[in-house]
């Protein structure tokens, strides 16, 4: 089990005094879909450059013309790339095809997937490297988790990782360990506490212990 820490609201500087602070005791780096927004792909660019050691993920939730997209991606330095789980079958193998191109990994977030069970073993069948349930911010302030999500993902899916993103935070994550994704994806459970360090630090050694 690995840990991602999910960079969202920051620009390139406050991102790399970030990940320097919690360097130690996370294994991915996501560029959040807000950076590459805000700064492009040079946001992957430039934290690959500084933390050589990571894995960065560039959350480019990929809808059409993955191949060109994830191209451009693995050039900036990406290890992984998202593609959403609601675009076309075409469009899922193509970025796989890319990926595999270049030595790089998919992650299908499957955000507003409806059919979820159906879909994630229509992906899996697909050749991705990473199925992600994920609750997004809009329904994480009505509450909502992606937990039960993961169970059912995990009932289905026989080839791809199982990863996990949306409001995880230390008093959860007991929760989402017993489920037994491959990769737990933090963002303000880490980045909005005040003390960063501590709080990956301990999230590291709960995955360590779980799995």
């Amino acid at each position: 089990m690995e840990l991602q820490l999910a960079l969202d609201l920051v620009d390139i500087p406050q991102a790399k005094k970030l990940v320097k602070e919690v360097e130690a005791f996370i294994d991915i780096v996501e560029i959040g879909t807000p950076v590459v927004i805000n700064e492009g792909l040079r946001a992957v660019k430039e934290i690959k450059e500084a933390f050589p050691n990571l894995r960065v993920l560039a959350d480019l939730k990929i809808m059409d013309a993955a191949g060109y997209e994830v191209m451009k991606a693995s050039e900036a330095g990406a290890d992984i790339v998202t593609v959403l789980g609601a675009s076309e079958d075409m469009t899922i193998k193509g970025a796989v095809e890319e990926a595999r191109k270049q030595g790089k990994q998919i992650l299908v977030d499957m955000i507003s997937v409806k059919n979820l069970e159906q879909r994630a073993q229509e992906i899996d069948a697909l050749g991705v490297d990473y199925i992600c349930v994920h609750t997004g911010y809009d329904l994480q302030a009505v509450g909502k988790n992606s937990f039960e999500d993961l169970l059912t993902i995990k009932r289905v899916v026989k080839q791809a990782k199982t990863a996990i993103a949306g409001g995880i935070k230390l008093s959860t994550l007991p929760e989402v360990i017993k489920a037994n994704p491959d990769l737990v994806i933090v963002g303000g459970g880490i980045t909005g506490q005040e003390d960063k360090q501590a709080a990956a630090a301990e999230m590291q050694q709960l995955i360590k212990q779980g799995s």
